[in-house]
């Protein structure tokens, strides 16, 4: 049998029917006329509606006309699909029953047994209603479900689901009859399409069809809303020194392009926190505002000063961050924290974006411009660093003002290579200089060095001046690869670099004394110049290894020439104390890592490079090499205010030997490890050594581990041995499962030298009591267990934190944590945090 396929103008569904069967009736043809005539005229081209079945049948005496065989019908958007579809031409009705599905605009899906709806599909009542939402969620798929014996839809707005269950879970593919991970009952849901949002009365959240939770009502977004005003999921807090408390924050959509968020806390102990956070979308970028504060009720529940801020009534912090396209090119931002103390934010867990705790714990305030361009870069910023650790003093902290760096390569038209011009521009002040000691008797505590309260170049180091420091660099550089016909490749290179310095050192400040023997104070101007020439030079031996990959063999050499660099120890450097001689620095052309030093002399790098890939993604690498001090003043051998280069590897006129040892059999496996070895006795002074292995799909199971060991270098402030080993796995029990762990040990001769801080001092710090002892400890450890799928993410931990911790934070409490979270996709999530022994917050 033939199809049947027609449009026509939706002024009724009985139309469409008699049309598309084509009768040749006269009463058919007589209602068509009928149905058309009256209204068809006003039918613009949205209101057609599309009809296919297989047959058509009109039935006189109950005035009915019939759609069967595989139906399907598409107005405004939405389509109805049934096995047969009756219209009512008595009630206007619309009759879908077998296989019943209709498919809105959006997307989506609602089955039923049987549809009961007006003629243009927006009104009526569904049996065995089955309702499916998909939508995109954080770049995921989210798809939701809507279950209801009786459901009532009006205007194509408002669907109502009598005794309903909503899930975002997946059924199960071998029990759909099963009951999903969890489910939301009630005795009725009311999903308004254009309000956003769904509304759950007389409600129980059920786990593995248990009912876990009661709710007489409330209601939540639904899948498709981004942002809506209404209450957040509301969130808890317990520690020792807040009490007890909890929040519900408030979010408010104002506009599509702006919104606010209010957070009060109440705390059985400090009262309220107060909390606000302002966000606003401009056509070239965005903004925020964060602000919270407190007036404590028991300040003395926190530890007293320097330890933590036990003194303070009012607490509080203001932040800011902000990032604007200016064009395809440019852009400017900022990030600007400002805290009332050091202990705020980790104290009443304050979520901040300027928080960084790489080397130090500290709040980092910036400001920026930034462009990029066509193999060029310009970066110029500002930062303002608060120091949020118990034992550092902020006179210390610097201000950088301006940091400006500027990148360029191109091509030269006459004589080709790359030509690279960089430019650095660098200026800062800070009150108080900042002193390291050299040895653990020297312990600084609280921001003032015990033994180096008076500057003495044998105990301390320099870490920072006092005063105001600026520094201009200029880099012009030059390469150029050439490959004769015996497939050497000589690469020629030439550099020149001039840097000017301006200082202005406090010598009258706290902690200077002394200081004047190494920086001049009428130096204001100081100019430095390193032009330099080298040549670096490989023969690559290549071998064919068939279908299976090939292997290369390769002597290195490089040489480079230029005058002593001058004037070292009586420059302040700021940005180049970080030195590390290993396989990655080894061919560097100035191996100082920051501006402030300049390699200076004439320099051999000497190393040899081995390579195999092979089938199945298999890499095999070997590097080892050394470097020499051919002529000239060794840069690395002549420490400066911080020691920098002394006991560097670099510092004798026959380095240390580095290598490398680099194999992959595969894309799951892969084992680095790097050294350096003493070049008189062949000892390790510097070995790091790590594992990834990833066993699926034999095995559900992926591990790290990175093993570190660091000779003592008593010469800048390490008088011991440094050893560590760190260890993570995680092993994916089912699809669904997992469990994780990670493990720090501190290996420092196996046990370990901690002081006990004693607070029994007065006004002046360097008086505190120390108490020594002995132990060997866990540096860290995490364990967890957590589920993932669609529509649900749990997860549980335990850790421990190193136990200087408690100190820092200026808070009492253990460093023995548990925490658990729970999300239920589309509904909300939950979070946790337990510090054993007495302090915990929500996450």
């Amino acid at each position: 049998m033939r199809r049947l396929k027609t449009t026509i103008a939706m002024s009724a569904v009985a139309a469409a029917l008699v049309y598309a069967a084509g009768s040749t009736s006269a009463l058919a043809q007589a209602t068509l006329n009928e149905a058309i005539g009256a209204r068809a005229q006003s039918g613009s081209g949205e209101d057609r509606l599309l009809v296919d079945a297989k047959e058509i049948v009109y039935d006189n005496d109950r005035n009915t006309i019939a759609a069967a065989g595989d139906v399907q019908m598409n107005y405004q958007g939405r389509t109805l699909q049934a096995d047969r579809v009756t219209y009512d031409r008595n009630t206007g009705r619309v009759f879908a029953e077998g296989n019943a599905r209709l498919t809105d605009a959006n997307g989506t899906v609602a089955t039923g047994d049987r549809f009961e709806l007006t003629d243009d599909f927006k009104n009526g009542f569904i049996d065995s209603l089955r309702v499916v939402q998909t939508t995109v969620e954080q770049g995921r798929p989210l798809t939701t479900r809507f279950t209801a014996p009786r459901a009532e839809r009006a205007e194509g707005e408002t669907t109502v689901f009598e005794r309903g269950t909503y899930t975002a879970c997946e059924p199960c593919k071998d029990n759909p009859e099963r009951p999903p991970l969890w489910q939301v009952k009630a005795a009725k849901i009311i999903h308004n399409n254009s309000e956003q949002t769904i509304y759950y009365e007389d409600a129980s959240l059920e786990l593995f069809g248990i009912p876990v939770a009661y709710l007489p009502y409330f209601w939540t977004p639904d899948p498709t809303v981004k942002r809506k005003t209404g209450f957040l999921s509301p969130r808890y807090v317990y520690s020792s020194a807040l009490g007890y408390g909890g929040s519900i924050p408030f979010f408010w959509a104002i506009a599509p392009n702006y919104d606010l968020t209010i957070t009060p806390t109440v705390l059985s102990r400090q009262g309220l926190l107060g909390q606000v956070e302002w966000r606003h979308r401009l056509e070239t970028g965005t903004y925020n505002i964060r602000a919270a504060g407190i007036n404590q009720l028991e300040p003395e529940a926190f530890l007293p000063p320097p330890l933590g801020a036990g003194n303070r009534d009012f607490r509080g912090s203001l932040e800011t961050a902000g990032n604007f396209y200016i064009n395809n090119n440019w852009r400017w931002g900022w990030d600007i924290a400002l805290v009332s103390d050091k202990w705020f934010l980790t104290n009443y867990r304050i979520r901040s974006e300027s928080l960084s705790s790489y080397y130090v714990k500290e709040s980092i305030s910036t400001l920026y411009l930034q462009g990029q361009g066509d193999r060029s870069f310009f970066d110029a910023r500002g930062y303002y660093f608060q120091t949020l650790s118990t034992y550092d003093w902020q006179k210390q902290q610097p201000v950088v003002a301006p940091v400006i760096d500027y990148n360029k390569r191109f091509t030269p038209p006459t004589i080709g290579g790359e030509f690279a011009l960089d430019v650095n521009v660098t200026s800062l002040s800070r009150e108080a200089a900042q002193f390291d000691p050299l040895s653990q008797s020297n312990t600084t505590f609280f921001g003032v060095a015990r033994t180096c309260i008076v500057f003495d170049p044998s105990a301390c180091l320099v870490r920072g001046i006092s005063g105001s420091t600026s520094r201009a660099s200029v880099t012009a550089s030059w390469r150029r690869e050439f490959i004769d016909a015996a497939g050497q490749v000589w690469t020629p290179f030439a550099y020149l670099r001039a840097d000017s310095f301006w200082v202005d050192p406090d010598m009258k400040g706290f902690q200077n004394p002394q200081l004047s023997n190494f920086i001049d104070a009428d130096d204001d101007y100081i100019f430095r110049g390193t032009p330099a020439i080298g040549l670096e030079y490989r023969y690559p031996f290549i071998a064919s290894l068939g279908t299976s990959g090939q292997q290369i063999l390769e002597p290195i050499a490089q040489i480079i020439a230029r005058p002593n660099e001058t004037r070292i120890g009586s420059l302040p450097n700021e940005d180049a104390q970080s030195l590390v001689f290993d396989d990655t620095s080894l061919f560097d052309w100035d191996k100082f890592s920051g501006y402030d030093r300049a390699e200076g002399g004439v320099r051999a790098n000497l190393g040899v490079q081995y390579t195999v890939t092979g089938a199945d993604n298999f890499y095999a690498n070997v590097l080892f090499g050394q470097s020499y001090q051919i002529a000239g003043r060794n840069s690395f051998r002549q420490g400066d205010l911080a020691n920098v280069g002394l006991d560097s590897g670099l510092d004798s006129r026959a380095s240390d030997y580095v290598g490398r040892f680099q194999v992959s059999p595969n894309a799951n496996f892969a084992f680095v490890s790097r050294a350096r070895i003493d070049q008189e006795d062949f000892s390790l002074n510097r070995f790091e050594a790590g594992i990834r292995a990833n066993f699926n799909p034999y095995l559900p199971v992926s591990t790290s581990l990175t093993y570190a060991r660091y000779a003592a270098q008593p010469a800048i402030g390490f008088p011991t041995r440094r050893e560590g080993l760190l260890g993570s796995a995680r092993w994916d029990i089912t699809p669904n499962w997992y469990v994780s762990g990670s493990v720090l040990l501190d290996l420092d001769r196996y046990l370990v030298a901690r002081e006990t801080y004693r607070v029994a001092f007065n006004a002046n710090p360097a008086t505190a009591v120390y108490d020594r002892e002995n132990v060997g400890y866990v540096a860290g450890m995490s364990l967890g267990l957590g589920y993932v799928d669609e529509c649900t993410t749990f997860a549980v931990s335990y850790s421990i934190t190193p136990r200087d911790v408690t100190l820092s934070s200026g808070e009492r409490g253990q460093n023995h944590t548990i925490a658990f979270s729970l999300e239920l996709r589309s509904l909300g999530e939950v979070g946790y945090t337990q510090k054993l022994g007495g302090s915990s917050s929500d996450d």
